[in-house]
């Protein structure tokens, strides 16, 4: 069974861990792209998940070729981003409203922590319907470095009013688990691309394969007192 330390707060990502965005962000990019006539690999778009946008930017320009249209592209994606989720929506990823309902019930603290832009993530919790799920909500906008800096995640623990190293990190992304860890947050990693990076799983204090297991972590446990019940199963 995963261990869990006994934590106060849990601090959640976004993009690849609560919403399943890549798959809208890479449909997006890859039509964008060929209309600049470049072809983009799934696994390019899905490589810089995580990543801050001057990163992501240099690593388009690098693959395209240093003229490349950063903000043609930018124009371009986010339109065709939006016909996409118009059109489909956004899902939320297996096991988030379960776990929901279980750190609910246990009123367990918990806030969203993510590098995309405040705009950009209220919107994206909109067309997922769960626009008022998160009282708090730290955006790259609320931080002078986003991931994989520690910034982010320690407001992220001030504004719940509970220190960092009693916060359990829940990320998709090597960037975020870097993040975590240089916080000084016990880190769950919930992987959204495979094969998963070996130094991420290295970095991560504990590894599971989706929300739905944390969940069956979470409930096994007393986190008010910090020790395992017995399972009644």
């Amino acid at each position: 069974m995963h261990k869990l330390p006994d934590f106060s707060a849990i601090i959640f990502d976004m993009d690849g861990l609560v919403l399943d965005t890549e798959t809208t962000y890479v449909a997006a990019w890859q039509q964008a792209a060929r209309v600049m006539g470049h072809e983009f690999p799934e696994a390019f778009c899905l490589s810089m998940s995580g990543l801050h946008s001057n990163v992501v930017g240099q690593r388009l320009r690098d693959f395209c070729g240093g003229g490349f249209n950063l903000e043609k592209f930018a124009r371009l994606s986010a339109d065709f981003w939006r016909q996409y989720v118009n059109t489909h929506g956004i899902s939320t990823k297996k096991g988030f409203n379960r776990l929901l309902a279980l750190i609910d019930e246990l009123e367990i603290p918990y806030c969203l922590a993510t590098n995309s832009p405040m705009v950009n993530a209220y919107q994206c919790l909109e067309f997922a319907g769960i626009g008022d799920v998160f009282s708090t909500v730290i955006t790259r906008d609320h931080v002078q470095q986003g991931k994989p800096e520690p910034e982010i995640f320690l407001k992220a623990a001030e504004l719940l009013d509970v220190s960092i190293s009693r916060c359990l990190v829940v990320e998709d992304s090597h960037a975020g688990i870097e993040a975590a860890s240089r916080a000084g947050a016990f880190s769950v990693l919930i992987p959204s691309v495979l094969p998963v990076d070996p130094r991420t799983v290295e970095l991560c204090d504990v590894m599971m394969e989706n929300l739905a297991q944390l969940a069956d972590v979470i409930s096994t446990w007393n986190w008010t007192l910090g020790r395992t019940l017995a399972s009644p199963h």
